[in-house]
């Protein structure tokens, strides 16, 4: 019997441990949960080229688990690749097809993930029929150093329709880089904003109103009074600060101040913690809207049709957003948040207060999926997205694009950008100029490069001194794929990518510029 007992017990701690794909992406899962993993492992990535950038990409995408990679790359191996490139077998990849080196190596960093290598050349593919549909057929396109005209091309054919997917260019030469993200549109449900979700404490729901009101501190004895959670003496405090001041919360700093006061007031001893926390968040009282200035943003933008776009299900939901905060029988805001942070209260305390957003959180959640069947009854969602979207909503984001290079064929929004961010700018046309140099087959000059951008920003714009520094160093090394500089971008590459696949966090919306001479990035270009 203690036999049969020891292997039940045997059996039922095996079935609850976790299976090798759990334990191998245990940390990445922590980050962007099992649906940020599903969305990498179904992700196709096309790389157009074999070079030591685009290959540490590739391992920075390999080993989280993306489902499959191409390396589009006609080019054989050169001396300088096999210099440059630890995905490539030394002297013996001489000669042979770049792309056809790198992928078995890269393949060996996770046995899950499919990769191919083709050896076609980007530049025919593209004026086909075939070939565009090939291209297009991909989750993402990653670019790195094409040749201007090819890249025009890619970008082109990329932008003709919302459906196609992201494209990613990515230059670098020397020590320096930068790369753009190319999207017509990015919806993000989960952003994993740090800014913490609203307690509704300005105006709480009646359950939590009630207990409020029923907590009478005369009657609490000493243990009670020093557990009391920080919302209930919170709103406690605002009822009483309403009635006396006309029904307004504390405005100015004298008000708040004062506000602050009272509450430091309530302490019956000087070590009753929740009362210190509770003027600490003090702040939450007039800095939380019902509905945050970004979110506000979206609602009050012209709404798109979901039959028409090929987010239609972020669309949708947004509409709904929309209704539910006009909603006569709504709170007036945005749907709860059932997520409390810690406090400085008893366990008792906190696990009521607990479930009491938890329920206020289901009756809202409840409510907002038949606002969404109201609105679009033939419109299928999954429940797991309407239930993301409802807890995540006070940080949603919806990013908007433009084609790549349309920046630079802007000469007031260049103008203006070598005034504000002069070093990223310079950086960043003197590639555009480079490119322009390299597509001619002009030598590649200090005095070419400043010329270059001179003609980008027009004749009557003075440059900043901060871009000798840039085209120095790219006339140092204009063609130069530096391990270094590899390393560095492949991480913030794959990183900016996975943000893409997962449609999590909040990828860059611009020109990431990137100088290792003096270690820093920067932004510029973003669309307004």
């Amino acid at each position: 019997m203690l036999q049969n007992e020891s292997q039940t017990l045997d059996e039922a701690t095996m079935s609850i441990q976790p299976d090798s794909k759990t334990r191998r992406y245990d940390r990445q899962l922590r980050l962007w949960a099992a649906s940020g993993q599903a969305a990498l492992e179904s992700s196709r990535i096309l790389v157009t080229a074999g070079s030591a950038t685009s290959t540490s990409v590739l391992k920075n995408l390999v080993l989280p688990g993306i489902g499959h990679f191409t390396i589009l790359d006609a080019a054989p191996t050169t001396p300088a690749d096999a210099g440059n490139n630890f995905f490539l077998n030394a002297n013996a990849s001489i000669g042979k097809p770049r792309a056809e080196e790198a992928v078995p190596l890269l393949r060996e960093l996770n046995e899950s993930v499919d990769g191919v290598a083709d050896t076609r050349d980007l530049e025919a593919l593209l004026q086909t029929d075939e070939g565009r549909k090939y291209v297009t057929s991909f989750t993402l396109v990653i670019a790195h150093n094409l040749p201007a005209k090819t890249l025009e091309q890619l970008s082109t054919l990329l932008w003709q329709d919302p459906t196609y997917p992201p494209l990613m260019v990515v230059r670098s030469a020397g020590f320096l880089a930068d790369f753009y993200i190319q999207f017509h549109e990015h919806c993000i449900i989960e952003s994993h904003s740090e800014t913490a979700p609203s307690l509704r404490l300005t105006k709480p729901f009646p359950a939590l109103q009630a207990w409020a009101d029923s907590t009478d501190y005369d009657k609490l004895d000493p243990t009670e009074h020093a557990h009391i959670p920080f919302a209930l003496i919170l709103i406690k405090e605002a009822d009483k600060w309403r009635a006396e001041h006309g029904g307004a919360l504390p405005k100015a700093y004298a008000e708040q101040k004062a506000f602050k006061a009272d509450v430091r007031a309530r302490q019956r001893k000087l070590d009753e913690e929740n009362f210190e926390e509770a003027e600490a968040q003090a702040v939450r009282m007039w800095t939380e809207k019902a509905v945050s200035s970004d979110i506000q943003a979206l609602l009050d933008a012209p709404p798109v049709d979901p039959r028409s776009s090929p987010n239609a299900a972020f669309h949708a939901l947004l509409q709904t957003l929309r209704a539910f905060v006009h909603d006569p029988a709504g709170p007036g805001c945005l749907p709860l948040t059932a997520t409390l942070p810690d406090m400085k209260t008893d366990t008792e305390s906190y696990v009521r207060l607990q479930r009491m957003y938890k329920e206020q959180a289901r009756v809202e959640n409840a409510r907002f999926k038949e606002l969404l069947k109201e609105k679009f009854p033939d419109l299928p969602i999954e429940e797991a997205v309407v239930d993301a979207f409802v807890k995540n909503s006070h940080h949603i984001k919806l990013l908007r694009g433009r084609p790549f290079g349309a920046f630079d064929r802007d000469a007031e929004a260049l103008a203006s950008a070598l005034q504000i961010f002069p070093k990223e700018t310079a950086t960043h046309l003197a590639f555009t100029a480079l490119s322009a140099l390299l597509a001619r087959g002009t030598e590649v000059t200090a005095e070419a490069l400043t010329a270059g951008v001179q003609d980008l920003v027009g004749p009557d714009v003075e440059l900043p001194d901060e871009l000798d520094a840039a085209v120095g160093e790219l006339a140092r090394a204009p063609t130069a794929d530096l391990p270094n500089t590899a390393a560095f971008l492949g991480g913030m590459v794959a990183q900016e990518a996975i943000k893409l696949l997962t449609k999590q966090y909040v990828p860059v919306n611009g020109y990431c510029v990137v100088d290792l001479v003096d270690s820093w990035t920067g932004t510029v270009g973003a669309p307004q």
